[in-house]
C-alpha cells in the first residue's frame, strides 16, 4: 500500500523539486517518514539530503497533533457528520495502546520507531494525546522513534540495494 501511495504522490507531484516531493510525502499520515525515505530512494535523492528533509517533514505536524487534536476531536464529535469518523479513529488508535500504556516513553519510542503498518509519528502522537502522555515526555519519545525508523528505512532502501549492486 505504501508503495502505491508513494508512486501516486511522485507522479501527481511530478514537476516539483524532488526534495519538496519527499518533504510533502513525509508530512502525510500513513506514509510519513517511511514513505518519504522510500520516495527519496526511488527519486535518487542522496541519503544525506533525504534524511533531514524527511525528519523535518514528519516531525513538523507532531506538536500540533499533541496540542490540538483533543479539542478538534471534541468539536468533531459534536457534529453528526464527523462523530463516527472520530470514534473510529480513536478506537483504532487505542487498540494499539497496550504497550504504550504499560511502558509509556519506551513503548511510544518503539511504536514510532519500528516501521510497521499503522505505526508512526502521527499515530504515536495521537495515542500519546489520547492516553494523556505529557508533552515533554511524548515529543522526545516520538523524535527518538523517528531516528530509529529513519535508520531502519535507510538500511532497507539505501544500504541493502547498494550491497546487492556490489555483489
Amino acid at each position: 500500500m505504501v508503495d502505491s501511495l508513494v508512486n501516486w504522490f511522485t507522479t501527481t507531484l511530478d514537476g516539483l523539486p524532488k526534495e519538496l516531493i519527499i518533504f510533502i510525502i513525509s508530512m502525510v499520515p500513513i506514509l510519513e517518514l517511511r514513505g518519504g525515505i522510500l520516495a527519496a530512494a526511488l527519486l535518487h535523492v542522496p541519503i544525506t539530503t533525504a534524511i533531514p528533509i524527511c525528519l523535518v517533514g514528519n516531525i513538523l505536524p507532531i506538536p500540533f497533533i499533541l496540542l490540538f487534536i483533543k479539542p478538534i476531536f471534541k468539536w468533531m464529535k459534536g457534529t453528526k457528520l464527523f462523530k463516527p469518523l472520530v470514534e473510529k479513529i480513536e478506537a483504532k488508535s487505542l487498540s494499539k495502546s497496550d504497550q504504550i500504556q504499560k511502558y509509556e516513553f519506551w513503548g511510544l519510542l518503539l511504536f514510532v520507531g519500528i516501521p510497521l503498518p499503522g505505526t508512526g509519528a502521527w499515530t504515536g502522537a495521537l495515542l500519546a494525546c489520547l492516553l494523556d502522555v505529557k508533552f515533554r515526555k511524548a515529543v522526545p519519545a516520538i523524535f527518538l522513534g523517528l531516528i530509529m525508523a529513519t535508520t531502519i528505512m535507510c538500511v532497507v532502501t539505501y544500504l541493502i540495494p547498494w550491497i546487492i549492486t556490489q555483489i
